[in-house]
């Protein structure tokens, strides 16, 4: 669970991936994304392929932010194959964050062996640099949002994710479900995709139990931190 009791405007940047939209996404806006990020003080900027990867670890260079690839994006119905393709060569490009989709599918036909191994590979392929899945929380029941975030932990993925944000996006009871399913294992949950992401949809989602949140509206949450802190929706800082 994040205490954001003690921690400094500054230091809840680290609680987001900073993102640029697919429709925004001409170089200017990448490059401008960049130096957005990292006058927030973002984990990472995070964009929908690998496409803009050199360009983001030029703007992002001397910074400690994260280079951010995505896979598979938006639907995960490649094959095993093409996706460990992607993977490698987001990894060769730079990126140090890679958020990969789930074939929604294959985990509503039970396919839960092929499911892992594809999970599998997506770790391998990574070669070490830190890795997400997402699940897409608003394609999937209750009991199957618990079976792709137990394969997810038993892959060695570092977080369960979500949504991609091309659809619905989360509820708080969603994520308070990955939260309680992932108890006791390595893999944290992101959340992502929350539409009109304001200021306090963030908060809630924290004391839910995420622990990170990528968003386009990052620096719209952050600027309003001290305010959150006068009305207790966000926590005093005590330092």
């Amino acid at each position: 669970m994040v205490d954001l009791s003690i921690m400094t405007q500054w230091d809840m940047g680290k609680l987001f991936d900073y993102s640029v939209l697919p429709k925004d996404s001409t170089e200017k806006k990448i490059r401008q994304g960049c130096r957005d990020a990292i006058k927030y003080n973002a984990k990472a900027f995070c964009f929908s392929s690998s496409y803009w990867t050199s360009v983001v670890v030029e703007e992002l260079k001397g910074s400690d932010l994260m280079i951010g690839a995505a896979i598979a994006f938006p639907f995960g119905q490649q094959s095993s194959a093409v996706k460990v393709f992607e993977t490698e060569e987001a990894v060769r490009l730079g990126a140090t964050v890679l958020d990969n989709c789930m074939n929604v599918g294959a985990l509503k036909d039970k396919k839960y062996d092929a499911v892992l191994q594809e999970f599998k590979d997506y770790v391998k392929a990574a070669s070490g640099v830190m890795t997400k899945m997402i699940i897409e929380t608003c394609m999937l029941t209750k009991e199957e949002m618990v079976t792709a975030c137990k394969l997810v932990a038993e892959a060695g993925i570092d977080w369960a994710k979500t949504s991609t944000g091309q659809y619905a996006g989360p509820s708080v009871q969603d994520v308070m479900l990955m939260v309680e399913t992932l108890q006791g294992t390595k893999t944290k949950v992101k959340v992502a995709g929350v539409k009109a992401p304001r200021p306090q949809n963030a908060f809630a989602f924290f004391a839910a139990g995420a622990e990170l949140i990528g968003t386009q509206g990052a620096a719209e949450i952050l600027d309003a931190v001290e305010d959150l802190r006068k009305i207790g929706l966000c926590p005093a800082y005590t330092g």
